[in-house]
Parts: structure tokens; sequence; C-alpha cells
């Protein structure tokens, strides 16, 4: 989905979301103080598989972009298609043009955001992590996975 019209105050977030739990509320929360539009790019199933193991993800996106729309503060959810590489994600970003990308603390691929960020002129905004559990120890936990 192409947001076409300029949006003065957009952050993109993006992630899987499989869970929702206290982390994510906090993480989006925390991101949307950044700006007036929070836009969340929500990961194709196939990609929480690759990236989480064949179990997940526990909600398909459909519900997924359903419980992420059900909170208030976020405007826009955009269900991505299987991304197979950073050129996928860089045109993502490119077409959706934020002045804000909003990471977690410890993002694994937070410099390839900062070069994404990089090419629209947007800043890139690390937000600190939540000491929570996480959707991958919650489905431990309750004996989902392994």
């Amino acid at each position: 989905m192409a947001i076409n019209n300029p949006v003065k105050g957009l952050i993109l977030v993006g992630g899987c979301f499989d869970v929702l739990h206290f982390g994510h509320i906090s993480f989006l929360k925390a991101a949307k103080q950044h700006g007036t539009k929070l836009v969340v790019a929500l990961e194709s199933d196939e990609n929480v598989r690759r990236m989480k193991g064949p179990k997940r993800p526990i909600h398909n996106q459909n519900r997924r972009k359903m419980m992420l729309e059900s909170l208030k503060f976020i405007d826009i959810v955009i269900p991505l298609p299987p991304m197979h590489n950073d050129r996928d994600y860089a045109r993502l970003v490119a077409e959706i043009n934020p002045e804000v990308i909003a990471a977690t603390e410890g993002d694994p691929v937070l410099a390839k955001k900062r070069e994404h960020a990089g090419r629209v002129n947007a800043r890139v905004v690390v937000i600190p992590r939540v000491r929570t559990p996480s959707t991958s120890q919650l489905a431990k936990l309750i004996g989902l996975e392994r």
C-alpha cells in the first residue's frame, strides 16, 4: 500500500507483532510520540516463519493486522507481501517516505534502517527495550514452541 500524499510527521515501524504484549505496546506508543501518524509495516506470514521458525506465526497476518488496527494510536497498518531482500525494504521506505523510522534498542537490522532512513532524509529513533517476555518467550512458556 502506497502512501501517496506526503504526510507531515509520519513515523514508520515494522515487525511481526504476532502475539501483542506489553513490550509491543510500549514500543508503539513511544514511537508515536515522535510524530503525528504511526504507520506499521506488518511482516508477511512467510517472513515470520523464516525469521521465527515453522510454528510461527501464531496468528496469521490478517489477524495480526486486525489486532494492531484496534490500537487507537496506530494510524495505518500495511500488510507486507513476502520480502526477500534488503532492496524490497528499501523500496517500501522510499514509497512511504517517513520523517522518522523507529526501532527497538538492540534491533539486529538497525544499520539497515539507518541506511534506508538516510535515503529519504528521515531520522532514526531508537526506543529503549522494555524488559518483558517476548512473543517467542511467551510461546515457549505456554508450550507452543520448544
